[in-house]
């Protein structure tokens, strides 16, 4: 199997994923496909770049969050949650759509470097070795941002009653 075959096939098997992943920066079912899509091409375009196939899903996650970050900083789009409707809200066990909302919010406003680690981290259940893999940083820069960002979190958040 060929790497263009084998980038298809990791993105059919992961779509839902990655679709996940761009729609936590963007709020927006348009903009996340988009950003899916400009992801694949890059990395369609690019794959001779792929020098080991293992690293294959590590690659494109890469790919994927530079295209999500690199789109909001070309758009500037600012989406208010409280214009969301709950179809638009992923589904959530034991959290009402406010807190959902106050969550969101707050996490949002964290730099992009602490948001990345922690969407790779609770949305997308990865392990942090994996996520240094991603982000291409130590493995204890990982943990000292996710550290940040979960303290930052909890600052934010105190007064919410979350």
């Amino acid at each position: 199997m060929n790497t263009e075959q084998e980038i298809v096939r990791l993105i059919e098997a992961n779509k839902e994923k990655y679709y996940r992943v761009a729609y936590t920066y963007v709020k927006n079912k348009e903009d996340a496909l988009d950003i899916v899509h400009d992801a694949i091409v890059k990395a369609l375009q690019k794959m001779d770049s792929l020098h080991k196939r293992e690293y294959l899903a590590t690659w494109f996650y890469r790919i994927l969050i530079n295209e999500s970050i690199s789109y909001i900083r070309k758009n500037r789009k600012v989406v208010y949650l409280d214009e969301l409707d709950d179809a638009q809200l992923p589904a959530t066990e034991g959290i009402d759509r406010e807190q959902y909302m106050t969550l969101y919010s707050a996490i949002d406003d964290l730099s992009p470097e602490l948001k990345t680690i922690l969407i790779l981290r609770f949305f997308e259940d990865m392990k942090l070795d994996e996520i240094a893999e991603i982000t291409s940083l130590r493995l204890s820069t990982v943990k000292a941002r996710l550290y940040k960002a979960l303290k930052l979190l909890k600052i934010d958040m105190e007064g919410d009653k979350l």
